[in-house]
């Protein structure tokens, strides 16, 4: 089973994901079915917590994310954590994609790829009103991980076939409006210059009327 939290840190309007697996054994499946380019790792640091999973939106960065948004998920990894719930602690989080886990570590047992990529912050107390806020929203769910890393990978192919398919219309209205420029411009080119004795027939050609003498006629 999953738990499921809604944060409202960015707004009403924009809802953000945090999860997390009920036990130790669940934990371990969510480390295979994560989303690598959205998904961040979030802990008590040096003490037993939840394993918490913070679902970026679209397009933010990982290093810029908003201190309310970290420290919902940071209440929840404190209040689930019997030792840190009672103390101030230090919270731990980094891109999921920079969990090490190895078949030698123990259930539930994660290290980093790179500890210099892991941040830091504290929470020196609970605060009720967070935590309380964030329990109303949790949902409890059975996940069928495969089946939705698969939906997940199917629409991120036809996002990713739809961006190509834009790309290559606009590189083909590009080269039409090329090509339209380089003949507007070949056929200007056709048109002799003002002034010249080519100019003054091109004119005289275009002014006469229908027949008139035409001096290169032929004529007996």
């Amino acid at each position: 089973m999953v738990l499921f939290y809604s944060s409202n840190a960015l707004g009403d309007d924009l809802p953000v994901v945090i999860y997390a697996g009920k036990d130790k054994f669940e934990n371990e499946e969510l480390l295979k079915y994560f989303i690598p380019e959205r998904d961040l790792w979030v802990h008590v640091d040096k003490l037993s917590s939840p394993h918490i999973y913070l679902r970026l939106p679209e397009g933010m960065d990982w290093e810029k994310v908003p201190e309310k948004l970290l420290l919902d998920a940071g209440h929840i990894c404190k209040a689930g954590s019997i030792q840190g719930n009672k103390q101030a602690v230090t919270i731990i989080y980094c891109k999921a994609t920079n969990i090490l886990k190895r078949g030698d570590f123990a259930t539930g047992s994660v290290t980093f790829h790179d500890p210099r990529k892991v941040k830091r912050f504290r929470i020196e107390e609970r605060v009720n009103a967070i935590v309380n806020r964030l329990n109303k929203t949790k949902v409890e769910r059975q996940v069928d991980h495969e089946a939705e890393r698969i939906e997940r990978d199917r629409q991120q192919h036809k996002l990713k076939r739809a961006a190509a398919n834009e790309r290559a219309n606009a590189d083909l209205a590009l080269a039409r409006q090329r090509k339209a420029d380089a003949e507007a411009r070949s056929y200007a080119n056709l048109h002799a210059k003002e002034g010249t004795d080519e100019w003054e027939e091109d004119e005289w050609e275009r002014n006469r009327k229908e027949g008139d003498f035409d001096p290169d006629d032929d004529f007996m």
